[in-house]
């Protein structure tokens, strides 16, 4: 893949046009789609309340049961995954979040139930408009999509066999939103379909549609909020622990030290200045961004954005999965090469994958931290200059349970 951010986005789209035309798929003039649906939707953001929602339902006929389920993709390029999902048609009707009703939604909600991908036929207004990518800030909170059309009608088939916890809680009109993220979760469904169920209305006492993005952190935040409830009650890690994992040009290293709890997210990305780990060490070009919280919780939003909560999330799984408490900072460097932002499920599922390693025991928290440095392409002394806890601890400026 080429170095340069936007040459690599130009390879990945003129590959994908490539794999279109070898199939025989013009995108021009397509008004009608006949196709799978994961099962996937999407209510975006823009305009709210009046929101736009609808399904993704794919151009060609491959197996769609992992398009739109994150936690399947380990091991998959950035290329592969953003084909993939440039191969979902997004499909679009305008609504009013706070009216989620009528067979149109109630179709999209059954959608959202299956247990299998669903068969689709949409007619759209007029050609759908083709699909593009960016690189927008060091982030997306939700993974690329395809072209887009506005919905005329849409048909649903064989949405049978619905997912048991998620129609539980469908039906459970006097179960709060967070009580019921909290049930799919410990009957062990995947937090992108938890997500959609929140996104499409389908959970607590006054629902409505969500959009997708907001979603996303809110299943984040709720899930670790109540693990941290039981994390605040377990005795304190007996030592400094490191782990490491790097996944589509990002690296995650995490630091655990005895202590009460205590987070922080720490990121540097890089633009594409140069090439290898001797022009990160030395770029001019790295921007940095932190927050974090200590045991009274984070109440203003984080700089992070969604990748804060979905890091807790992934260490708090550890934590509460041992026992134990601890005080914990995590280093995600983003390199240029992360050319299109694919979600921050990757943020979750990277620290999540850190985290099933055996970890490094290291004599002190300076050490844990060099350590962390030490596999990235960023220096010690720049990581400690942007982190609040660590700069203060470190450097002698204040104790840690000052911070």
């Amino acid at each position: 893949m080429p170095s340069g951010s936007q040459q690599a986005r130009d390879a990945i789209m003129a590959g994908w046009y490539k794999t279109l035309a070898e199939r025989g798929i013009d995108l021009h003039g397509i008004t009608n789609l006949s196709g799978t649906t994961p099962p996937s939707v999407f209510v975006g953001s823009y305009n709210y309340p009046e929101v736009y929602v609808g399904p993704m339902v794919s151009l060609v006929h491959d197996d769609t049961d992992h398009s739109d389920s994150p936690e399947m993709w380990s091991g998959m390029t950035l290329d592969e995954i953003v084909r993939l999902r440039l191969n979902m048609v997004r499909g679009i009707r305008q609504m009013r979040a706070d009216s989620p009703e009528g067979r149109y939604v109630e179709s999209l909600q059954e959608v959202t139930m299956s247990s299998r991908p669903s068969d689709s036929d949409l007619t759209f207004d007029g050609p759908i408009r083709g699909a593009a990518i960016n690189g927008r800030g060091n982030d997306g909170t939700c993974a690329p999509f395809g072209p887009v059309g506005s919905i005329l009608s849409a048909r649903f088939a064989d949405t049978a066999g619905a997912i048991r916890p998620i129609e539980r809680v469908f039906y459970d009109s006097d179960l709060g939103a967070s009580d019921a993220v909290m049930s799919l979760y410990g009957a062990g469904t995947e937090i992108s379909k938890i997500q959609r169920c929140l996104s499409m209305g389908m959970m607590g006492r006054r629902r409505r549609l969500i959009p997708t993005k907001w979603s996303i952190t809110a299943a984040d935040s709720i899930i670790s909020s109540r693990l941290l409830d039981d994390v605040l009650e377990y005795g304190m890690v007996d030592s400094c622990r490191a782990f490491w994992h790097e996944h589509l040009d990002n690296v995650f290293a995490v630091v655990l030290f005895p202590h009460r709890w205590i987070y922080e997210l720490v990121e540097a990305w890089h633009t594409a200045s140069g090439v290898g780990a001797g022009a990160y060490l030395h770029s001019t070009r790295t921007m940095f961004g932190s927050d974090a919280e200590d045991a009274r919780r984070r109440r203003e939003p984080a700089e992070t954005a969604g990748a804060y909560h979905a890091a807790k999330l992934g260490v708090l799984e550890y934590l509460h999965g041992r026992g134990i408490q601890a005080g914990v900072l995590v280093l995600r460097e983003i390199r240029p090469e992360y050319a299109v932002p694919v979600g921050v499920w990757q943020v979750r599922e990277g620290v999540r994958a850190a985290m099933r390693k055996s970890p490094v025991i290291l004599d002190g928290i300076g050490d844990a931290v060099e350590w962390a440095a030490s596999v990235t392409g960023v220096l010690e002394t720049e990581w400690i200059a942007h982190s609040k806890m660590m700069k203060r601890n470190l450097l002698g400026q204040t104790s840690i349970d000052d911070f």
